[in-house]
């Protein structure tokens, strides 16, 4: 969506934001792009923060739709944190244009990119064009998938809060340091789970790129994709490719997010007699859940259909 199909409506959203804003507020007001983000701010910050997440865990985070009612809480908020790797290029710019708020403007003292000291895999070495489909320039942008990523950003949310809000700098510190614990706990447990299988009982079908990261930390083969590339949609000789190879490396696992189409997977499910694990696209935030309870459930759902 463009600019300018979001100006008929900027008046009336940043209206109401104003009307909404009141006094100064005692808390910091944190949105961000992904409800994975937003579980963990709001594990760093407690009760000395107010969290949005602009996407459901169920929308795919490459196209999230720019609505409207989104830019209120970025033209409140006091920090905005993004995935980064260009995952919210197609929608973020625009509403950050709209929202009016300097301070989370890229680069501005507002604006966290989370990706900034995550380990990150597939960073393509040569030049890229289309012709090789959704490739980022920057790295596979999907790190969430992977706790020992979470362990980075949360760090880096504690130490922006800490500069945003000096005097609970020890607060965030602590905080942090907990979910730390918590979330190096669960990266040696799975390890340890998921190493105890077969080497051969580790094999996997994807549907995106976008759970390399997941994979390294399980310790998964990922032996083809659904998509030919990035992005693009399965041909039928590419489904015919993709079954050869489940049938000559045993992957009988099929595993991808919610977001993605399933009727492709499901065929293939049934030809190759596979399983298929649906993910949730990113914690339920909004219901609640933490971040490590998401990749908890990610984690068994995964050793699960592997383990039969």
């Amino acid at each position: 969506m463009t600019r300018s199909v979001l100006r008929p409506t900027l008046f009336l959203a940043l209206g109401a934001a104003a009307l909404a804003a009141g006094p100064a507020h005692a808390t910091l007001r944190v949105v961000a792009t992904l409800p994975d983000l937003a579980a963990i701010a709001s594990e760093v910050g407690g009760d000395k923060v107010q969290v949005t997440a602009l996407a459901d865990p169920a929308e795919d985070p490459h196209y999230v739709d720019p609505k409207p009612s989104l830019l209120i809480p970025l033209s409140r908020a006091d920090l905005l944190i993004v995935n980064g790797l260009e995952l919210e290029v197609g929608w973020l710019p625009p509403l950050q244009a709209s929202a009016r708020n300097a301070a989370i403007r890229t680069g501005g003292p507002g604006y966290l990119d989370a990706s900034v000291g995550v380990r990150l895999m597939e960073v393509p070495q040569t030049r890229i064009d289309r012709s090789q489909g959704d490739i980022h320039p920057g790295g596979n942008p999907h790190y969430m998938h992977d706790p020992r990523a979470a362990i980075v950003v949360a760090k880096a949310i504690a130490a922006r809060l800490a500069t945003l809000d000096p005097p609970n700098a020890s607060f965030y510190a602590e905080r942090a340091q907990a979910f730390v614990r918590e979330a190096q706990a669960v990266v040696d447990a799975e390890r340890a789970r998921f190493a105890a299988l077969p080497s051969a009982k580790r094999r996997v079908i994807g549907y995106h790129r976008s759970l390399t990261y997941l994979e390294d930390w399980l310790g998964l083969t990922e032996e083809a994709t659904i998509e030919p590339l990035p992005g693009i949609a399965p041909s039928p000789g590419h489904v015919a490719e993709v079954l050869a190879t489940m049938r000559e490396t045993g992957a009988r696992v099929i595993v991808q997010e919610e977001y993605y189409r399933r009727n492709t997977s499901e065929t293939l499910a049934r030809m190759a007699r596979s399983e298929m694990v649906i993910l949730h696209g990113g914690t339920r935030f909004a219901k609640g859940e933490r971040y490590l309870d998401h990749i908890r459930h990610t984690a068994q759902e995964i050793h699960d259909a592997l383990s039969h």
